[in-house]
């Protein structure tokens, strides 16, 4: 490690400590989801499962609640519920990354740690180059940089970044979130043999190619996997126009399923389907743990995004990372599991009613005790022609069958009115909601939609729940989680 590396990293654990006060006061500090201990938390980095353990990165800014030259924060886990904060993984502090240590993925080689990121560079003029780098770590916690593994190759601009690492029988590959030269979205493939020399293969995937229309003008964080026998891609497109009910956010995440032709280096895929409906959502990555099990976490926030009007900046911090979630594939859709291991969390019945006729009537359902970090689940009957929840002053869930759409909404932090996002969802037979004290991730019909926002609620605790519709709640259960 570096002199400066060293001063970089005693800088950042000093503003940990001099803010730690003032972070751990904020009402809207969450329970049981990853937070940074003070700054900016944005895209969640090398993903993996080494050595029996969790590991999860993540991009991260400790000297303000804006973006600049991001540090590697650090998690890890024994069983994905209980996080252990480690100490930083990297810091921006040589030329080839002078400007930030953005975002990439894990491997395990060798017995080894192997780390690839974005070493982002800027000239006095902001104009920027762009390396991918190589870390290597033999313990899992201090990480022997190796320095660029791959220059910028032709017909990109320099917005070339993000690199996601897998192998293929003997051959390593790699995914980079590109940018061409006349400014178009694209994923790049590159292949190796020894992770030190690349050959760029070319775009597999991206604005204007394999049936795409104009498609964005960047896409960032990449993801390809195999998972029941196809290929998927995930990637976040920059500059897609909302249509109807998709695409409301600024920035996009979503995937597609294809095949991956490794000897053509092409990607034959169908459609863009969004992975997360809700208001919250970007830059997800996925990984392939010891039991078999595609999991995926998400960053909980979206790029300029109305990111400067967030309330927790009065205390220091902004955004947090999404609960992992299990991927399946079903009839050629994903569908999102939050992984078994988090019916851990689960401490105190609040709820547990079955049979709940609904009508116009809106009936009260009231909690064993005031809870701001809770779990909910209900089962419906066929029956159900419309269904409304209202949770807290600030969330409320409705669904029509007339229509076909479930919807989602939130009392803006920045306005302070209703807003929504809504999709298309033919019948409602379960309802999964992980409520924290300013976050909520809704999971409908075991995965098939699901919905991530934050939320500020004026009371710091809920206390009830608010049920009315047409049709008949099978079972409904709460449980409490604890700090």
């Amino acid at each position: 490690m570096t002199e400066r590396e060293q001063e970089l990293i005693k800088l950042a654990e000093e503003e940990v400590e001099k803010n730690k006060e003032v972070v751990e006061h904020d009402p809207y500090r969450l329970h049981y989801h990853l937070m940074p201990p003070v700054g900016l938390l944005n895209d969640p980095n090398g993903f993996i499962q080494w050595n029996g353990t969790y590991h999860l990165f993540y991009q991260w800014m400790p000297f303000k609640t804006g973006h600049g030259a991001k540090f590697w924060g650090h998690y890890s886990s024994e069983d994905l519920v209980n996080w252990k904060h480690k100490p930083i993984a990297l810091a921006p502090s040589e030329w080839f990354e002078k400007n930030g240590c953005y975002s990439g993925s894990a491997i395990e080689h060798d017995g080894k740690l192997v780390l690839f990121y974005t070493g982002n560079v800027k000239d006095t003029d902001g104009n920027r180059e762009t390396y991918q780098c190589m870390a290597v770590s033999e313990d899992g916690l201090t990480f022997n940089k190796k320095g660029p593994v791959v220059n910028l190759p032709e017909g990109y601009t320099a917005h070339f970044r993000d690199p996601k690492v897998w192998k293929k029988d003997s051959e390593w590959y790699m995914v980079v979130g590109a940018q061409s030269e006349e400014l178009t979205g694209k994923v790049a493939l590159l292949k190796s043999v020894d992770l030190t020399e690349w050959q760029h293969l070319g775009a597999i995937a991206g604005s204007g190619m394999n049936g795409l229309g104009d498609f964005g003008y960047m896409w960032e964080c990449p993801d390809l996997f195999e998972l029941d026998g196809v290929d998927v891609l995930v990637a976040s497109p920059q500059g897609l126009k909302a249509e109807g009910m998709k695409y409301q956010n600024v920035y996009q995440a979503g995937y597609f399923i294809g095949k991956l032709d490794y000897g053509r280096a092409s990607f034959e895929h169908g459609d863009f389907m969004e992975l997360d409906r809700g208001f919250e959502f970007y830059a997800p990555q996925t990984t392939l743990d010891q039991k078999g099990r595609r999991l995926m976490v998400g960053w909980m926030g979206v790029p300029e995004q109305d990111e400067d009007k967030h309330p927790t900046i009065a205390h220091k911090w902004i955004h947090a990372l999404t609960l992992p979630r299990e991927l399946h594939l079903v009839d050629g859709k994903l569908l999102q599991v939050p992984v078994e291991e988090l019916v851990n969390l689960r401490k105190t019945a609040l709820v547990a009613v079955n049979d709940i006729k609904l009508s116009d009537e809106k009936e009260e359902v009231f909690f064993e005790e005031r809870s701001a970090a809770f779990e909910m689940v209900l089962s419906f009957k066929r029956d159900v022609a419309s269904f409304e929840l209202d949770m807290s002053d600030t969330v409320r869930f409705t669904f029509d069958a007339s229509v076909s759409v479930f919807s989602l909404y939130r009392k803006s932090f920045v306005t302070g009115e209703w807003e929504t996002r809504s999709c298309r969802l033919q019948a409602l037979t379960e309802l999964r909601a992980y409520v924290d004290t300013s976050s909520l991730e809704v999971f409908l019909n075991g995965g098939e939609e699901v919905f991530t926002a934050r939320i500020f609620p004026d009371g710091p605790d809920a206390a009830g729940i608010t049920v009315s519709g047409a049709g008949t709640i099978a079972e409904l259960n709460v449980w409490g989680i604890d700090a």
